[in-house]
């Protein structure tokens, strides 16, 4: 079985009075990736190979630990996970590495920060992939609320939703606080409207797994994006599309055609 890549170091800084952990490589035009529900950064980006196949085309990398998550401070009220809150997480680090404008590249969770970065700063986001969000942007939500009670829940065995006992198994994995998360699937299942996604004017890839029944189809949401593109990752479900070749070569190529 092959090792896993290197973690590569972390820092931190302050985004609002919320302590955010960071990881920055690679030299040329940045992609600041922006991870899903229950990752990190490094579970999302550097072991998947993505933080690879950037770096080898030629871009810097700037991956974050969202609240809650990882070495990132952990919060335990609801409210604090909205989704403008992430993304403004999100555009706190670009400041603080006074970036004017990149590409971002988010998964599930992530995409949906991703969405909101866009739409809210347009001026930030050059281009935008989102990985493992499709309709469900706008149209009922990704993860339901039953995840949150099968973090609460006592044991593993006592999680009978099969869903649920999927993300408490990967919560258990990753060692995450279980408290935190259930908070953040409270807090962060915010919907965009179908007029404040048609307001996105970057050039969007929407790349979702054929066999996800968590993110709904990317084609629904491409129509209403202006600029959006649907790339389906043949017979992968929610969490192998991750970090599926098809998709690694279809960001790529989105990139390369947009010029950015």
């Amino acid at each position: 079985m092959p090792s896993l890549p290197s973690r590569l170091p972390m820092q931190t800084f302050d985004a609002n009075g919320v302590e955010i952990a960071y990881f920055d490589t690679g030299a040329g035009e940045p992609v600041l990736c922006i991870h899903g529900f229950a990752s990190t950064a490094h579970i999302n980006w550097t072991y998947p190979g993505w933080v690879e196949t950037l770096t080898k085309a030629g871009r810097r990398v700037i991956a974050l630990d969202n609240r809650g998550h990882g070495a990132s401070q952990k919060l335990y009220d609801p409210a604090a996970y909205h989704t403008t809150l992430m993304a403004e997480d999100a555009r706190a680090l670009l400041d603080h590495l006074g970036i004017a404008r990149t590409v971002v590249l988010g998964y599930s969770m992530g995409s949906r920060i991703t969405a909101f970065l866009a739409q809210r700063h347009p001026d930030r986001v050059s281009a935008a992939i989102m990985g493992g969000l499709g309709i469900k942007l706008i149209d009922g939500v990704g993860l339901p609320e039953t995840i949150a009670e099968a973090l609460e829940a006592p044991t593993l065995e006592e999680v009978t939703d099969p869903q649920g006992r999927m993300f408490r198994a990967f919560a258990m994995q990753t060692q995450s606080d279980r408290k935190a998360l259930a908070a953040c699937i409270r807090g962060s299942r915010n919907l965009m409207t179908a007029d404040e996604a048609a307001s996105i004017r970057c050039p969007v890839l929407i790349a979702v797994g054929t066999k996800d029944a968590i993110a709904g189809p990317p084609e629904p949401l491409a129509a209403i994006i202006p600029k959006g593109e649907a790339l389906s990752i043949p017979d992968r479900d929610h969490m192998p599309a991750v970090g599926d070749k098809v998709f690694k070569a279809g960001a790529l190529d989105f990139l390369t055609r947009i010029g950015v």
